[in-house]
């Protein structure tokens, strides 16, 4: 097992660890943070999720620079995205942060996308994650980091950029499940 899927993997540990700070109940005090407070387990949260986000550029960072691509990697990367980015916004649907609506939206791309994924795999092609879907997932990243601290600094002057942020990573979804079907609509005809 090369680095570059050692790190993915690692992502995939995280998201357990993520999950248990944001959504177990701790009463832990809060953190001052720019004149506001953030309770402290969810500041933790926040920090592993940036950890974990993080991650997701380095084992793409390694696999390119030393030739490590491997179609573990192209499959792995992908759904640990998927599992932690699913994770923290179903957490915020139920924190009341944001609409389930949107959250139903990326799901739904989610899911389409995994099952191309599939019928390309049992065609023996592997779909490997495309730069619209990159970006797509930078800013649902970007999102979540916000929300989980509540806006801040933004917040303070009334700006949603948490709000800006998701708006711009549910339109990027929508964009890149079409991206991805156009390109790969062989796949789909020659599997009827």
């Amino acid at each position: 097992m090369n680095i570059a899927n050692k790190i993915t993997i690692s992502r995939v540990i995280m998201i357990p660890i993520f999950l248990i700070f944001l959504l177990v109940p701790m009463h832990l005090g809060t953190v001052p943070i720019w004149h506001a407070h953030v309770p402290v387990s969810q500041f933790i949260a926040g920090i592993i999720f940036i950890v974990a986000s993080c991650t997701d550029w380095l084992d793409g960072y390694f696999a390119r620079k030393y030739n490590l691509v491997t179609n573990f990697g192209k499959f792995l990367d992908p759904l640990a995205d998927k599992l932690l980015v699913m994770s923290a916004f179903v957490s915020l649907v139920d924190f009341h942060y944001i609409p389930s609506w949107m959250v139903i939206i990326i799901l739904a791309r989610e899911f389409a996308v995994t099952g191309l994924r599939l019928v390309a795999a049992g065609e023996g092609d592997v779909i490997a994650a495309s730069k619209v879907a990159k970006w797509k997932t930078t800013f649902q990243m970007l999102a979540i980091i916000f929300y989980l601290f509540n806006n801040l600094p933004f917040g303070l002057n009334g700006f949603p950029l948490a709000d800006i942020l998701l708006w711009i990573a549910v339109i990027m979804t929508i964009i890149s499940g079409w991206d991805y079907f156009y390109k790969n609509r062989e796949i789909i005809l020659k599997s009827k």
